[in-house]
């Protein structure tokens, strides 16, 4: 939820800025403008497990692949704060608040892809499966080493 919570809403700003652009009136900017808010908030919060995991990493791919993961999505939450403080200064209109936010959530993708290269391939951040005991009662092996549970 750390991770999803960010991209949702930075999703739903733009969502927010388009209808804004599009004329579907003047509450849109303000939507775009805090879910944009709640979004690097919530992605500061995300930063520190990951972090975390970051430093923990002892197989060199894993923390090459983990600085890179890092550094697009730092640099994705960098762009969404410049967004956020140019709408602090001034109403934004026109294309460059969608496009810093194009910007930023390609940027999100690459990071996500990295990621899931990160968890699904690398097994960063998951526990193997514990093996049953052998010999456990109510447990029979079957062949391939494996135990099946006797009902």
């Amino acid at each position: 939820m750390l991770v999803v919570l960010p991209m949702g809403l930075w999703v739903f700003s733009l969502i927010a800025d388009l209808f804004s652009a599009a004329g579907r009136g003047d509450v849109w900017k303000d939507v775009a403008f805090y879910t944009m808010a709640g979004g690097i908030a919530g992605a500061l919060i995300a930063a520190i497990p990951g972090l975390i995991d970051f430093f923990s990493l002892k197989e060199s791919l894993a923390r090459r692949l983990a600085l890179y993961h890092m550094i697009v999505n730092l640099a994705a939450t960098a762009i969404f704060a410049v967004n956020f403080y140019l709408r602090l200064s001034q109403p934004l209109n026109g294309l460059l608040p969608i496009g810093l936010s194009v910007v930023a959530l390609v940027l999100i993708g690459a990071g996500g892809w990295l990621g899931g290269e990160l968890v699904y391939v690398r097994g960063v951040g998951v526990e193997p499966p514990a093996l049953p005991r052998r010999n456990a009662p109510g447990l029979r092996e079957i062949p391939g080493g494996r135990a099946r549970r006797i009902v």
